[in-house]
């Protein structure tokens, strides 16, 4: 089985919207009777737990109380049954893996992070409960398996929606993440700064939103930039209780940039011709994360371009009320929802 959505500290949507809406003003649905079976399971503290004098029949118990989970941590995170990793087998690895002093460090800091589940089970159900509102025949398992993978892979799905979660990538903005590996891209700043326990929830969710929406259908920037407007869209439905600031992953200042400059947005992408441009390079930053959009004034974040595709949809659902959740999905022509939104934008 293959880890679907592997890394997305590379591919997770920077969003934006005003910090302190928290809900306010939106037609929230009532998914309080919505059953659904939410299992946090913390492979991270049974894994560290094995006995080190007999670290296979550890393995073995583990694989069997992990089916699912447990082929992919060992085999596609930590690369323990791969002999060009491992050449001395999967049991000392894993044994050196967990008795290593900087992982073992690691992991501790983890259980100080998060000690216990009870915050992390109550946000997840309530986030599965709207999942199931909107995406009723969409496969969801409930269970969220928590792991430590020395910063390899911020989180990934399995199975039917299962949800694994790298609890090293959630230590807080403070964490000397940058020192680790000064080059990686991954620990830059404007990424490092949502780095911590309060956004387990959204960018698990968003991994869930990547699944179903898919790439964009085209290689224009408006196909990118409605695709990705649909990811915002459908996530803000998922939580529609949590503050934007940590749900949308852009400072508060930069949240109010986007809110105050939404026309100024609008007008530089229609000048510059950049809507139909199909060069990708030209327009990545406006849809890949980066910490500015070149050429606006300072301040401007990145990924500006999905923050105004969002802006789009939003018009679009609101022109058109009976579309669902899945019906949005189902349309791949960008221009369509573009036309049919009428959208203006605020001054």
């Amino acid at each position: 089985m293959n880890v679907r959505n592997g890394l997305f500290l590379l591919f997770a949507i920077f969003l934006c919207v005003n910090a302190c809406e928290c809900g306010k003003g939106k037609d929230i649905p009532n998914v309080s009777d919505i059953q659904v079976d939410v299992k946090i399971r913390r492979f991270d503290q049974d894994l560290f737990a094995l006995d080190t004098n007999d670290v296979a029949s550890g393995l073995a118990a583990l694989e069997g109380k992990y089916p699912e989970f447990a082929p992919i941590f060992f085999g596609q995170v930590l690369g323990s049954t791969d002999s060009t990793i491992a050449p001395e087998g999967p049991t000392k690895y894993v044994k050196g893996f967990i008795t290593h002093p900087a992982v073992r460090k690691l992991y501790d800091t983890c259980q100080v992070v998060l000690p216990d589940s009870k915050r992390l089970e109550k946000d997840f159900r309530q986030a599965f409960q709207f999942f199931k509102y909107y995406f009723p025949t969409q496969p969801l398992s409930g269970e969220v398996v928590t792991y430590i993978s020395e910063y390899t892979i911020g989180g990934f799905l399995y199975g039917e929606n299962s949800i694994g979660v790298g609890l090293d990538f959630y230590l807080g903005e403070t964490y000397p993440y940058q020192s680790i590996n000064p080059e990686n891209p991954n620990f830059s700043q404007y990424l490092v700064r949502t780095f911590n326990k309060d956004h387990i929830v959204s960018k698990s969710m968003q991994l869930l939103v990547d699944d179903i929406t898919g790439p964009a259908k085209g290689n224009r920037m408006i196909d990118y930039m409605i695709q990705n407007g649909k990811k915002l869209y459908i996530l803000d439905h998922l939580l529609p209780n949590t503050p934007d600031s940590v749900r949308l992953e852009y400072s508060q200042k930069q949240v109010t940039w986007c809110n105050e400059n939404e026309a100024n947005i609008w007008a530089y992408f229609f000048s510059e011709k950049l809507l139909y441009s199909t060069d990708y390079n030209t327009y990545r930053k406006f849809v890949e994360p980066s910490p500015d959009s070149p050429g606006m004034p300072e301040g401007a974040p990145g990924r500006t371009a999905n923050w105004l595709g969002w802006q789009i949809v939003k018009a679009f659902m609101e022109k058109n009320p009976k579309t669902t959740m899945e019906q949005l999905l189902a349309i791949t022509d960008a221009q369509f929802i573009m036309d049919k939104s009428k959208y203006k934008p605020k001054k």
